[in-house]
């Protein structure tokens, strides 16, 4: 199981005071000298935290980068320039704190969907592997398969909040389902120090995205102790 690690909230401090730092870039390099197998980035369209410059120079580290975005044609036009080894499509509202929730794939207004569909073909067709963030739900998961993804990303957010055995049946469930049908499969959303090892048990995820808990750790131990011990809690080769 891989670690992928979301710095966006370095950024959102740096963002307070429309400083130079702290870094993101610097923020990559001690997660991925931590043990971090890739590095994740939300692109919001608000620009609330993350900005163009710093998705440019993570693309310059060379590790796998996994660039969040909406489904929007300025966004593909976008990921298109930068070339991400992988786009996890999300929904975006403006006054969210956070992500809410996963995707509705089963939205009945067409638009919708043929806008995610169009996405997803641009994206592919540039070598660009896509990921939909979606809630660990049957319906859900079939209609990413129908849209041709290659991933899903199950959003762990119930599960963390909640930490019970029913919300994590519907993870494991998800993710065995999702396999079954041919998508690969990665999971986040709110995984912390202390309720990452039941996911992590989940057969068939290979990957986690782990953001504000390691950032908030950071603050203690610094980025590379603070992926060090999160790694240490997932199992790896």
């Amino acid at each position: 199981m891989r670690l992928g690690v979301n710095i966006d909230h370095i950024a959102t401090l740096r963002q307070t005071r429309l400083e130079a730092s702290p870094d993101p870039l610097a923020a990559a390099r001690a997660a991925l000298a931590g043990g971090a197998d890739g590095i994740v980035c939300h692109l919001r369209e608000d620009r609330r935290h993350i900005q163009p410059r710093d998705v440019y120079d993570l693309k310059k580290l060379g590790a796998r980068l996994d660039l969040e975005m909406a489904a929007t044609p300025a966004m593909v036009r976008f990921a298109l320039k930068v070339k991400p080894e992988m786009v996890t499509l999300v929904p975006e509202k403006r006054r969210e704190l956070t992500t809410e929730g996963g995707l509705n794939l089963n939205s009945k207004v067409k638009s919708q969907k043929s806008k995610i569909r169009s996405a997803i073909r641009k994206l592919q067709d540039a070598g660009i592997v896509v990921s939909l963030f979606i809630d660990p739900a049957k319906e859900q998961v079939e209609e990413a398969a129908a849209l041709t993804a290659d991933f899903v990303e199950l959003h762990t957010g119930a599960y963390a909040r909640k930490a019970s055995p029913r919300e994590l049946e519907k993870l494991g469930l998800a993710a065995r389902q999702a396999r079954m049908i041919g998508l690969r499969v990665n999971a986040g959303h709110g995984l912390d120090y202390h309720n990452v090892k039941n996911v992590a048990r989940i057969p068939g995820i290979e990957e986690l995205n782990i953001g504000f808990s390691i950032i908030a750790r950071a603050v203690f131990v610094g980025m590379k102790k603070a992926t060090e011990e999160m790694k240490n809690l997932i199992p790896h080769t």
